[in-house]
């Protein structure tokens, strides 16, 4: 006597192709977000290095009142620009037209953030504070 399996007739499985799809699918998706974590990333340590030289170069503004002031000034927030920046620097340059610029530096990870100040350090990024006294 033979006996037909026929609960499995009318079934089929997954071909190796449909799981190939599906697995490159996951793959490709993974991908994806792992390179906007890192976007992200990298984009939130630009913003915070950003807003720390702001504030850098915002005090050694606020400092400067006399051309006396520039030194001790100078030499408190430079270590401070050190430590809370990649090769973080402070410069104040004085324009012609008796307008001092507060200049906070720091190594670029990126070439796309770029210092437009023109007497900054070469490939480095930048924020910069006009001011006058």
């Amino acid at each position: 006597m033979i006996v037909l399996d026929t609960q499995h007739r009318g079934q089929r499985g997954d071909s190796l192709i449909e799981v190939m799809i599906a697995l490159s699918l996951i793959a490709i998706t993974t991908l994806g977000l792992i390179a906007a974590q890192t976007w992200l990333a990298r984009s939130e340590r630009m913003v915070l290095a950003r807003e720390r030289a702001m504030r850098i170069a915002d005090s050694v503004a606020e400092g400067i009142w006399r051309e006396e002031d520039r030194e001790p000034v100078m030499s408190r927030w430079r270590p401070r620009a050190a430590s809370a920046l990649p090769q973080g620097d402070v410069d104040v340059f004085d324009r012609a037209d008796g307008v001092r610029v507060a200049v906070v530096s720091w190594r670029a990870e990126d070439s796309a953030e770029g210092c437009v100040e023109p007497q900054a350090k070469p490939h480095s990024a930048c924020v910069a504070v006009a001011f006058a006294r």
